[in-house]
């Protein structure tokens, strides 16, 4: 007889929506405190929820159009105007809903935007959040085809990349994949320690001057982004921002050598 999971994938959609009752909540924190990789995708949808709400809460707020009013109050139907307001609300909650949980699992999702920051360093992000939570599939290309990957990401970047090597800061190369950015292509390296944690670099082409590395925080992501041309670069991971500081500086240091 094989043994089946206590919670479905309903259930992790409903914890992270705080559906659950207060007696089974308890029981899947206890069942997730087991389950880490539940836990990173549980993580991974409570950011896809929170960038949606982010990015489209005004709309709730939104009043329904003037000719929609118009059109209910010449219908006669006194019923469905005063419940038009709630009716739509409920649509784009409900449609929200859906798309932040299973729908979207494979989607880049932008987070919400902070001012100031490039708008690639938000694409960045965006991969991170998507991609370091996945299991099976975190990368397209993986660690065992280096070589392969690497000549190909070169080739489609139009300049010579290299995988920055983070062995001695505890990190080994899972693999990388190539992503679209406003259109033009970008690579994503994926690295990750003994403990399950996850940091991605992204690169991609960019002319101008060199700039220093800046740091943004981004809900539970800390990312150090530069400018050394050809290339601009993202260093991405939930790890606090001292300990991405320096592998940051390792990665920098890697890639000038």
């Amino acid at each position: 007889m094989t043994s089946r999971e206590p919670f479905s994938e309903s259930d992790i959609h409903a914890f992270v929506d705080g559906r659950l009752d207060e007696r089974k909540h308890r029981k899947f924190e206890a069942w997730l405190s087991d389950n880490p990789e539940v836990a990173k995708r549980v993580a991974a949808y409570r950011g896809q929820n929170e960038a949606l709400q982010a990015q489209y809460h005004q709309v709730a707020e939104e009043p329904v159009p003037a000719a929609m009013t118009a059109l209910v109050a010449n219908s006669h139907s006194s019923w469905l105007a005063s419940g038009l307001p709630r009716i739509a609300a409920a649509l784009l909650l409900l449609f929200a809903g859906a798309i932040g949980g299973w729908g979207l699992r494979g989607l880049e999702i932008p987070p919400a935007r902070s001012p100031g920051l490039p708008e690639y360093v938000e694409r960045a992000i965006g991969a991170h959040v998507v991609y370091a939570a996945e299991i099976r599939h975190p990368v397209e290309v993986d660690a065992a085809q280096k070589d392969h990957l690497v000549a190909w990401l070169s080739k489609r970047l139009g300049n010579p990349l290299r995988a920055p090597r983070l062995q001695n800061a505890g990190f080994e190369l899972v693999g990388g994949r190539l992503l679209a950015d406003a259109g033009l292509p970008a690579a994503q390296f994926m690295y990750e320690d003994d403990a399950g944690r996850r940091v991605t670099v992204y690169v991609r082409s960019h002319q101008g001057k060199e700039t220093a590395f800046k740091f943004s925080g981004n809900r539970d992501i800390s990312t150090f982004y530069w400018i050394d041309a050809p290339f601009a670069y993202a260093l991405a991971a939930e790890i606090p921002r001292q300990e991405l500081l320096g592998l940051a500086h390792v990665v920098y240091d890697d890639l000038v050598r």
